[in-house]
């Protein structure tokens, strides 16, 4: 009996009778695997997909804390988490061209390195993915709750999580289309926010027009600074779920990079300016600074002294609204397709690599994500360090997994085909270890330590699997 991989349909792409990837795509087929998933997604899509998933208006909901942790150097902190983003997003680049298929970083370190190398990535991954949903669920039901107080926050969550489930159940070519007009929203509102905000920084309101968000020597150290990114560094987290979509990307494999590159770029500017112009509108920076911001309202504050409290509430909305429904949108079907990959694989439960026969997407997986949202987001409300608690601990996966995005890079390129591209497969993933290490070394010890346990339970369940048979066959068994 032949592998059922490597079985022929008349139809793999989803996109016509014998509809192959365009020129330059390389197929899942050639590594083993029967196309499943629908090709249907182009650069735009892609693109749009990574901005939403990262969030233009982001720092919205967490500008207190990196205002606090950056010693009011929040638009540095920005600056410096982009830098570093961009030296992975270059890695996932070369990594998503060398093997364009769905799985992220749990498909590049496995084919890159080792496969039991790529479990590890996939389960550090796992810990920023299957978690990030349920943190979005939980700030967007606490935001609404406190404007609509009469409805508690466990039914804004159920809500958001069914909303979001049957979005992404009609396929991604809907999802798709959801996306581009959450994205416009949002930009909207940051417009507002921004022009609204420097005219009131003209006449007079907040601090006036300084550097001092980019650099005060008075606070400045690197050990606070990148403390800050550490924090920051949640927004950007996104655009690597482009490459989730390899499988559904009916361009050439270059889209997927050259998508991450342009989402990261975007938003990192805009990312900057909107937390610059914030930061100069704080009411009590020292106070902030001080003593946090344990209601989660530092931005919002800034925006009604900027515009009163009509923009301040409109901030507040739509922080809920993109978080809750079109940043978990993608973050559900994100985790989705890292779930299905490590299934095909057999490195978890085969019903998670179930295909919807017609809307084509990984239907049970879909299922189950939005399941562990629910429940663990119930769990979080009960706590009160529930959104701290979720945000370090996605954050520490992520980096986690990006550490072996690097070397997956140098090992791919430089050591097993000879690249002498030095430039990108040594400096940069060499660089963007360098100062990915530097901030997980400067994360919060709570999440250092409990993502430690994750690591350890991973590696612990690797060492099962292997002793029970079940590691993967990760090469094609015939030429297609």
């Amino acid at each position: 009996m032949s592998d059922p991989r490597t079985t022929h349909s008349p139809d793999l792409s989803g996109t016509g009778a014998g509809a192959v990837p365009a020129a330059g795509a390389a197929g899942v087929e050639e590594f083993g695997y029967r196309q499943e998933l629908k090709r249907s997604l182009t650069f735009t899509d892609l693109l749009v997909y990574g901005l939403v998933f990262m969030v233009p208006i982001a720092p919205f909901g967490i500008f207190g804390g990196v205002f606090q942790a950056s010693g009011g150097m929040v638009a540095l902190a920005y600056a410096i988490g982009a830098l570093a983003m961009a030296f992975t997003a270059a890695s996932y680049s070369q990594m998503s061209r060398a093997f364009p298929m769905a799985g992220s970083v749990y498909t590049y370190a496995g084919r890159g390195i080792a496969q039991p190398v790529g479990f590890i990535a996939g389960w550090m991954i796992l810990l920023d993915y299957v978690l990030v949903p349920a943190l979005l669920y939980l700030i967007a039901a606490i935001a609404m709750n406190s404007i609509i107080t009469s409805v508690p926050v466990l039914v804004w969550l159920i809500g958001f999580v069914v909303l979001n489930t049957v979005v992404n159940y009609f396929g991604i070519e809907f999802t798709a289309r959801v996306n581009k007009i959450m994205l416009v929203g949002e930009l909207i509102v940051l417009a507002i926010f921004l022009v609204i905000g420097v005219v009131a920084l003209a006449s007079g309101e907040g601090r006036g027009f300084d550097l001092s968000p980019i650099y005060d020597a008075d606070t400045f150290s690197l050990e606070l600074v990148f403390g800050a990114v550490s924090v920051a560094v949640l927004s950007f987290l996104g655009f690597d779920g482009i490459s989730t979509l390899a499988e559904e990307n009916r361009d050439s494999a270059r889209s997927i990079g050259k998508a991450m590159i342009a989402a990261l770029a975007l938003a990192g500017t805009l990312f900057i300016v909107q937390t610059w112009v914030a930061a100069l509108l704080v009411p009590d920076p020292d106070t902030l600074i001080a003593e946090g911001d344990a209601a989660g309202t530092a931005f919002y504050d800034a925006a009604e002294v900027a515009g009163g409290a009509w923009l301040g509430t409109l901030t507040a909305v739509a922080t809920a609204v993109a978080w809750g429904f079109a940043n978990s949108l993608v973050a559900q079907a994100a985790t989705s397709r890292l779930l299905f990959a490590m299934a095909r694989d057999r490195q978890l439960p085969a019903f998670l690599k179930q295909v919807h026969p017609t809307r084509r997407v990984p239907v049970n997986a879909t299922l189950l994500v939005a399941a562990v949202s629910l429940v663990l987001g119930w769990y979080m409300t009960t706590r009160e360090d529930g959104i701290t608690l979720l945000s370090t601990l996605v954050n520490f996966g992520a980096l986690s997994a990006f550490l072996l995005l690097h070397v997956s890079v140098v090992v791919h390129y430089v050591l097993r085909q000879g690249s002498r591209n030095w430039w990108l497969h040594l400096v940069v993933p060499v660089l963007g270890f360098a100062i990915l290490v530097y901030v997980v070394v400067n994360a919060q010890v709570t999440a250092q330590r409990l993502g430690f346990v994750w690591l350890l339970v991973g590696l612990g369940l690797m060492a099962f699997l292997l002793l029970t048979g079940r590691k993967p066959e990760i090469r094609a068994e015939e030429k297609l």
